[in-house]
């Protein structure tokens, strides 16, 4: 394939991209802030989750300075904001303008009568919630959560839902990393990533499947440029041929800023057709056995199911992982030399692998392929699951979680002096089918934009709208706002940048990276309106307006935050002596157990798991429709963090000011008749019908055949709720049946 005509990613396109995202009224600010993000005694910077590098001066990306001034806006929606705009004008926006309109101001509740917001004191609001929560079961109730909230918010989230009775915590890890959490409890006992950042200085080669952190994560780019430099391999796995994992120019080198200079990241491109990988990891894993290049010595010290894995593997032919994986032969071979040649390797992923209907199959096949190479427990080796927000896990150490462990909910019920729910509660997909057919009857949001990150949009709106009771706790305005059950409150909250006052001291809250480093955050700038409260203060009064008797004075845990961290200290392992660790510089490591070669699985050792091959999606549904059809994945642009859109452009594929884009191999347009700048209905085709997008225009790109690429949230709606991961469910937003229908001109 020949190499994009773009210039490098980060470098001055980053530095331009930075200042502009600064409102010129609040340069200072922004400044100050950019100033303290991810340093000792400031804020953890509210975008990704990669880790801090220690005593870097400059520590944020770019699109980290964007989530960082987007906080920073000065514009107000306040009430006078709310009382000019009906919900319905305002559901005709598109998600840029929303976010556009400033930070929510003061607490609001949906009138029907007027279709608008009108103010509402806090105290009326939490009173209404309690109202509306006590007229319910906890079976009625779901509880969603964003991957930005911080550790002792949600711990106090769980703990104030567990005490009325439920365990629905639909959660974002529900529709971005639930595979890899299960997939690598049942094959390594322990549901994280293995590595940390100083791993990346001693890896002999990197191989990078279904993600592209110039985009998503730009700070790795900086980890990554260092280890290509040392001569480490940066072998990308990834449909389509995205810039940013060419070539790095990196803003915080002057020479190389000033020479216009760029190192290479990526020393090997593959580009498998989508949901491809699960033959590629078998392919590796065929490699290393036929060069009997398996280390024995580790698989008999510590691994079961060893036999059972090599039958299988070796009795799948080449011809088949050709066939599945999209990669020619001489492909598939020179990945499995690079692998076999590496003495130490990491295997790092995004949601161009959880979002497949074999995602766990294809994420315990990888860990197989460390295991294989005895690649766990070692420098420079291991498994890394590359998370989103700057907390998701966090989040779920915290206990957010609608399948927690007994041992959780025992030592939570000591300590707390309760007996907690033992069910399983409702994850993403069964809490929108619930709402949908009335199991569900309250919705509150801690933080995120449900509607917009959900697939299959109408049936979630839908649901949305037959609430009795819609509570979103927030910064900014969103589309989930615009849909209000039959009574709505939308509760402003500080953001990560403000500081926090809470019980008349400065607060601050700790956050775990990807890579289970946990640190204190601290806000820095004064809070952009005086009628904001902190989430943990929004818990709590939500929590006493609700639970009558309760064993636990939420009052007293939030007038200091060391309150909630001793209780933490408490119930979550790893958290021994909490706030005091958490003070040293940097934080503490939380630790795994696979990584020290302990195995918490149920036979005490690392579990080879068997998989065969999937069979092909498009030939079990081609059958339904007489057109050609093709797999469509969903992806963000450059100027978007998750269904945050901070601009309408896509600086890397070239696009300016539009969103409804789709990416095409220039050969698949020709055969279908199509041509570039043409506008297209995607139309999705599933066992229930189907469903339609239109107005995208057709863009060519470096794409395998069969394949197409393009934004959501704007692709959602073609999603199917029951079109998701075996045994995780989260939405296979990464393989989606579609066929195009060229529109009228």
């Amino acid at each position: 394939m020949s190499e994009l005509k773009t210039p490098p990613s980060g470098g001055w396109g980053a530095l331009k991209a930075t200042l502009a995202s600064i409102q010129p009224a609040n340069a200072a600010r922004a400044v100050i802030a950019l100033a303290n993000a991810n340093q000792p005694g400031g804020f953890d910077c509210p975008g990704c989750a990669w880790p801090d590098k220690p005593d870097t001066k400059i520590n944020f990306c770019e699109n980290g300075a964007k989530a960082i001034n987007h906080e920073l806006d000065r514009r107000l929606a306040d009430a006078a904001f709310f009382a000019r705009h009906t919900v319905a004008e305002m559901l005709g926006w598109d998600d840029y303008t929303l976010e556009q309109q400033g930070r929510l101001a003061e607490p609001m509740r949906y009138d029907a009568a007027s279709d608008k917001y009108l103010p509402i004191t806090w105290d009326a609001a939490f009173a209404l919630v309690g109202e509306h929560l006590r007229a319910v079961s906890p079976d009625e109730a779901h509880f969603y959560t964003s991957g930005r909230t911080g550790n002792e918010t949600a711990f106090l989230y769980q703990l104030f839902v567990r005490l009325f009775g439920s365990n629905h915590f639909p959660d974002c890890s529900n529709m971005c990393h639930e595979p890899s959490g299960r997939a690598l409890n049942a094959s390594i006992g322990v549901g994280k990533g293995t590595v940390t950042l100083d791993d990346f200085e001693h890896a002999s080669a990197v191989f990078m499947f279904g993600q592209n952190p110039a985009t998503n994560h730009p700070r790795m780019l900086g980890t990554l440029r260092e280890a290509a430099l040392r001569g480490c391999k940066v072998v990308v796995i990834n449909p389509l041929r995205e810039a940013g994992l060419l070539r790095f120019q990196d803003p915080q080198q002057p020479l190389e800023m000033l020479g216009n200079g760029a190192t290479n990241i990526a020393s090997h491109y593959f580009q498998p057709r989508l949901g491809g990988d699960l033959a590629i990891a078998k392919a590796l894993i065929k490699s290393v056995l036929e060069a009997g290049a398996h280390d024995e010595a580790f698989i008999e010290a510590h691994t079961e199911g060893f036999t059972a894995l090599a039958e299988d593997i070796l009795a799948t032919s080449w011809d088949e992982l050709v066939e599945a994986s999209g990669l020619g032969r001489d492909e598939l071979a020179e990945l499995g030399r690079l692998y076999c040649e590496s003495p130490a390797s990491i295997i790092t992923w995004g949601m161009g692998i959880t979002q497949h209907r074999h995602a766990v199959a294809t994420i315990q096949m990888l860990v197989n392929a460390l295991l294989v190479k005895g690649n766990l427990g070692k420098p420079g080796a291991g498994a890394c699951p590359v998370r989103g927000h700057s907390n998701v896990q966090g989040d779920r150490t915290m206990g957010i979680n609608e399948r927690p462990s007994p041992a959780f909910l025992e030592r939570l019920g000591k300590a707390v002096g309760f007996t907690p729910p033992l069910e399983h509660g409702r994850n993403v997909v069964e809490t929108i089918a619930a709402m949908e057919d009335g199991r569900g009857k309250v919705f509150i949001a801690l933080g995120g934009n449900f509607a917009a990150a959900t697939p299959d949009s109408p049936r979630t709106w839908a649901g949305l709208r037959k609430q009795n009771l819609t509570v979103h706790i927030t910064t900014k305005l969103n589309r989930s706002h615009l849909l209000p059950g039959r009574d709505a409150l939308i509760l402003p909250c500080l953001g990560r940048t403000e500081v926090d006052e809470t019980g008349g001291i400065a607060q601050q809250i700790t956050v775990e990276d990807s890579m289970s480093m946990v640190h204190l955050t601290r806000g820095v700038k004064p809070p952009a309106s005086p009628h904001l409260l902190s989430e943990p203060a929004i818990v709590a009064g939500i929590a006493k307006a609700t639970l009558a008797n309760s064993p636990v004075d939420f009052d007293w845990l939030v007038a200091d935050y060391d309150r909630i961290r001793d209780l933490i200290a408490q119930v979550v392992p790893g958290f021994a002596d909490f706030n005091r660790r958490v003070r040293a510089p940097g934080g503490f490591y939380l630790g795994n157990s696979a990584r020290e070669l302990r195995w918490t699985t149920a036979v005490g050792r690392a579990r080879f798991q068997v998989h065969a091959l999937q069979p092909a999606l498009l030939d079990e549904l081609q059958g339904l429709t007489a057109q050609r059809l093709l797999l469509l994945t969903t992806v963000r642009s450059h100027d978007q963090y998750n269904t945050t859109i901070y601009q309408r452009n896509d600086r890397y594929r070239g696009i300016r000011n539009e969103r409804r884009v789709l990416f095409a191999n220039a050969e698949d347009l020709a055969a279908l008749g199509l041509a570039p700048d043409q506008r297209v209905a995607i139309v999705s085709v599933w066992h229930d019908g189907e469903r339609r997008v239109n107005d995208f225009r057709l863009q060519v790109h470096d794409i395998p055949r069969g394949c197409l690429a393009a934004y959501f949230p704007e692709t959602n709606p073609l999603v199917p709720l029951d079109h998701y991961a075996a045994e995780a469910m989260t939405p296979a937003s990464k393989s989606i049946p579609v066929y195009l229908k060229a529109m009228p001109h």
